[in-house]
């Protein structure tokens, strides 16, 4: 069976990206099962960047093809903030995902409601041997100002979906990776999948 690496350490995402894709005849590792412990510095100026230098970095080191994203959450009344930024949106040193929600319900009170956005995801497949393929998805709705549900992480329980009346934390992980912006830009990616693991 073809082994793809999940270049994340965050397991929220390894939980989504597993189910997304359990259909898909490969075998999903994480660095942890390859006792590979590393960070990749995310400084680059676009999402694209930023998933694509984690990807090239966890596969040079594993020495097998791997699939990183980058993702944000962009609030229109904040002219897209937090964006690239959001897992990094506050400055206080060990910030949980609760502390990122209440700093940003704290920028965005006083500003007109509702407070549209959207999740970005971009997936970056990077080979050892150099290539790198990219596939991006969305999903919209807005933020609300209490909490809602116990499923998913980061700002999943203040982000409502546009027509559902749901967070992303009141849904259910198969729901969720149906709709979500990583299950758009990981479906899109499918086929790429395939031609880098030759299948």
């Amino acid at each position: 069976m073809k082994e793809l690496l999940l270049g994340t350490n965050n397991k929220g995402k390894v939980e989504e990206m597993r189910d997304i894709l359990k259909q898909m005849d490969i075998r999903l590792l994480t660095p942890a099962m390859l006792g590979l412990e590393m960070e990749v510095s995310e400084d680059g100026d676009t999402y694209e960047e930023n998933a694509a230098l984690k990807a090239a970095a966890f596969s040079k080191a594993s020495g097998l093809p791997c699939l990183a994203d980058d993702s944000g959450l962009e609030v229109d009344v904040l002219d897209g903030q937090p964006g690239l930024h959001s897992h990094r949106f506050t400055s206080q040193p060990g910030a949980t995902d609760a502390d990122r929600r209440n700093y940003l319900l704290k920028k965005l009170q006083g500003k007109p409601r509702p407070w549209l956005a959207h999740f970005h995801a971009t997936i970056a497949l990077a080979h050892p041997d150099g290539r790198v393929r990219i596939s991006c998805g969305e999903c919209t709705g807005e933020i609300i100002p209490d909490e809602r549900g116990r499923n998913g992480f980061g700002y999943d329980p203040i982000f409502l979906f546009s027509g559902l009346g749901r967070t992303m934390a009141e849904l259910g992980m198969d729901e969720k990776n149906r709709i979500s912006h990583r299950a758009n830009a990981l479906r899109k990616a499918e086929e790429m999948i395939k031609e880098l693991l030759d299948l």
